[in-house]
């Protein structure tokens, strides 16, 4: 994280955190950014994250009918946007019009959709950036893959996860100097822990995965136990209360993925 901390203290910002006791040593990264005070997957909710002390802004990118990376969340415009319809049959030049709307607080300014391309320039060295392929198109790694070989030096800035194991695959073709991490999946309501550390560490395994993303309910001694000693580390995500932040206290997880920044940034600090 040097770079980021280099940049931040040139620009003005945070500079490098203080140092924490190593229970209490995670990276905190805001997910979609700070989506309950600004519109989510936005440059104006990266940057709140950015102002906050976030380590790292997690977004999404899907690709437009025209194969631009663009960072948006969902299949559909109709979910949060002006829009309407999915958005791989609209061009980037019909979402440029589009305004993207934040239903948790009326009051922000509606954002827009950006490319990939366009939230890079605008935050790269800031911040950490976790950058979710939504897939499915087999295009997307590679059309990723060639926007992030233009900024190399930001690639120790940056991990790539994924649900899919084949996207994973196929990016560090492109880009094998970027970690990728397999995101799992919620279990599925017949599981115990031991499918789920025996899946998650399988999958991660078929990925050539740094790590696993679990969920926050997927987190105990046993699957942590389980999937490191198989030489994977563990981070977490969904993680939005304060039993969950100190879950990931008692276990040692090193990153969480949070949609309440604030409430595990004052955690970190209170447990410093």
């Amino acid at each position: 994280m040097k770079l980021i901390n280099s940049a931040r203290a040139d620009a003005g910002g945070r500079g490098s955190s203080p140092k924490r006791n190593r229970m209490n040593n995670f990276e905190i990264v805001a997910h979609r950014g700070v989506r309950f005070e600004e519109s989510e997957n936005t440059l104006a909710s990266f940057r709140r994250a950015i102002a906050l002390g976030a380590d790292a802004v997690e977004f999404d990118v899907r690709l437009t009918a025209d194969h631009i990376p663009v960072v948006y969340h969902y299949y559909y415009l109709d979910n949060y946007t002006t829009g309407h319809g999915p958005i791989f049959t609209r061009t980037l030049e019909q979402l440029r019009g589009l305004r993207v709307p934040c239903p948790e607080n009326p009051k922000a300014a509606a954002g827009g959709i950006s490319t990939l391309e366009e939230v890079i320039e605008q935050i790269g060295g800031l911040i950490g950036m976790e950058i979710e392929i939504k897939g499915p198109e087999p295009e997307a790694p590679v059309r990723i893959g060639e926007i992030l070989s233009r900024h190399e030096r930001l690639w120790p800035s940056i991990e790539v996860i994924s649900f899919l194991p084949a996207l994973l695959l196929e990016f560090q073709r492109v880009c094998p100097g970027i970690p990728v991490d397999w995101l799992c999946p919620v279990s599925e309501h017949w599981m115990k822990s031991d499918v789920t550390a025996y899946q998650a560490a399988q999958l991660a395994r078929l990925a050539k995965a740094r790590a696993v993303h679990l969920h926050s309910t997927q987190l105990s001694p046993e699957v942590v136990a389980e999937i490191r000693s198989r030489g994977i580390d563990i981070h977490a995500w969904d993680v939005n209360d304060l039993a969950a932040l100190e879950k990931i206290r008692s276990l040692g997880i090193t990153r969480v993925c949070t949609d309440r920044l604030q409430l595990a940034l004052d955690f970190r600090n209170s447990s410093g």
